[in-house]
């Protein structure tokens, strides 16, 4: 926000007046003692922490975390082009359906090995195979986690935690002892 005088924005920089008729020059909020601001009504509002917008349309507007179907204002099913009621898709489904890309992703850079052995019947290397494993495996516990969620704020704290944080006390990285969805593995 920044400063305030009776409830309106102030710019730095700007002349200004006050209730009483007073005129300031452009640089007085600059020059100004915090005593002086406060005296003639001038406040500091800071700007409200920002929105993470994957989890919240407002501060106190979550997004809809269950897939519910579409309905007009009239509460009827709001159909596609073949008659088949539209889905709106929650945040659960969103985050599942990206971790799923992820893991093809990952997947992606060894799919040759599975190719080669389908088609010349070599062998994949141990060392591949259990990475591949691994992605399978954490990409369904991942998934697990994200729709055991029963709030936004509960999937907002999943995602963002980090699975370590810095402790003071010992100077060092420990496990976070707040959720966090689990680590994917590394090759």
């Amino acid at each position: 926000m920044g400063f305030l005088i009776n409830g309106q924005p102030l710019a730095v920089g700007r002349p200004f007046t006050d209730a009483d008729g007073t005129q300031y020059p452009s640089n007085w909020l600059r020059l100004a003692s915090e005593d002086e601001k406060a005296a003639i009504g001038i406040t500091w509002e800071a700007d409200p922490a920002p929105v993470d917008n994957r989890f919240y349309w407002d501060h106190d507007l979550p997004k809809r975390l269950e897939d519910e179907p579409a309905v007009d204002p009239d509460g009827d099913p709001v159909l596609d082009a073949d008659g088949v009621q539209i889905i709106n898709k929650g945040l659960k489904t969103e985050w599942v359906a990206q971790q799923k890309q992820i893991a093809g992703s990952l997947l992606a850079p060894t799919d040759w090995y599975v190719t080669r052995k389908a088609e010349t019947g070599a062998a994949i290397p141990a060392d591949v195979l259990a990475y591949r494993e691994a992605v399978r495996t954490t990409s369904g516990t991942r998934e697990a986690e994200i729709n055991a969620c029963t709030t936004t704020e509960e999937l907002a704290a999943l995602l963002t935690n980090l699975a370590e944080v810095y402790d003071e006390a010992t100077d060092s990285r420990v496990a976070n002892t707040e959720p966090f969805i689990t680590p994917w593995p590394e090759q």
